[in-house]
């Protein structure tokens, strides 16, 4: 276990944020701008994504696999938007789920949430 690194620990979620295991850092959780628009909360999400890969010094460009999570999964075209704007070219594979949060707010709470790996090696 020690070539595991843990980092964003939440101890009332029993959630890392961010484990670098090897060559790979692994995100879930990927949250921001409850309640704003679609756009806001994916560019919220990225935001938070980028503020974890900080903590090993990595920027959004190392992000290798994506899961995005939406509650209305025909929003894809306002993320694709999105990551062309922020992953400067280098975009990860990724596969987008149709899915109800168990989140309070309902459907004008959480509209997206990604789960990522990134490269790290």
């Amino acid at each position: 276990m020690s070539g595991i690194i843990r980092k964003d620990v939440n101890e009332e979620w029993a959630h890392s944020g961010i484990i670098r295991a090897g060559d790979y850092c692994f995100l879930s959780y990927c949250v921001g701008n409850v309640g704003c628009t679609v756009e806001q909360q994916i560019n919220g999400a990225f935001d938070e994504m980028e503020r974890r890969l900080a903590l090993f010094g990595l920027p959004l460009e190392n992000v290798v696999q994506m899961d995005c999570l939406f509650r209305d999964v025909w929003n894809i075209p306002i993320m694709e938007k999105v990551i062309k704007e922020r992953f400067n070219g280098r975009y990860p594979v990724r596969k987008s789920i149709w899915t109800e949060f168990a989140h309070v707010g309902g459907e004008s709470g959480l509209q997206f949430q990604a789960d990522a790996i990134a490269y790290c090696g």
